[in-house]
């Protein structure tokens, strides 16, 4: 394998390793494939944006910003514009916060992984569908059958259906001889 195809495989390695909280087991990824590819290229920036990230995670603030400060002259533009960002996020004053802000989230490493009587990482699901409930019709109630659309008396209906279609008629022709 080629030293790009080697330093992809840390990257993503780096990345996963990140994702999962294995912080110091990104950094080693990283520092490996920051190594091995060719100073200057794209592939050495985006593992160097990722190694300060990872630094920051891990609580080595101090190689986080001069990694960064390092990396703001790097050949590459898109690594220098991300150093840059990365920067201005490392350098920016810390926020107080209230304590009443913030929610606290238990501690779960106690609890058996089975959970005892029930499976806390898995909801309850009763998989037998509910019977729907039997309806009567009312006693005495009789179901009328359909009408037959013919059957309907038009009388009045069709007399308003001509009126309008004259009233059209004479409006189109007064626009018509208008013209």
């Amino acid at each position: 394998m080629s030293d790009n195809t080697n330093a992809q495989l840390l990257l993503s390695q780096g990345q996963l390793a990140f994702e999962c909280g294995q912080y110091q087991s990104a950094i080693q990824c990283f520092e490996q494939g920051k190594i091995i590819v060719s100073v200057g290229t794209a592939l050495h920036g985006e593992l160097q944006i990722w190694l300060v990230t990872a630094y920051e995670a891990a609580g080595d603030r101090s190689r986080a910003l001069e990694l960064c400060r390092a990396i703001g002259g790097h050949p590459d533009l898109e690594t220098r514009k991300q150093s840059k960002q990365l920067l201005y996020i490392l350098e920016a004053p810390k926020l107080r916060m209230n304590p009443e802000w913030l929610t606290e989230i238990p501690d779960l490493t106690d609890i058996e992984p089975n959970g005892g009587d029930r499976d806390w990482g898995r909801p309850v699901v009763n998989l037998t569908p509910p019977r729907p409930p039997k309806l009567k019709p009312p006693t005495g109630y009789v179901i009328p059958e359909p009408t037959d659309p013919t059957q309907v008396n038009m009388g009045d209906e069709r007399s308003i259906l001509w009126a309008a279609t004259a009233a059209i008629g004479l409006l189109l022709g007064v626009l018509w001889a208008g013209r």
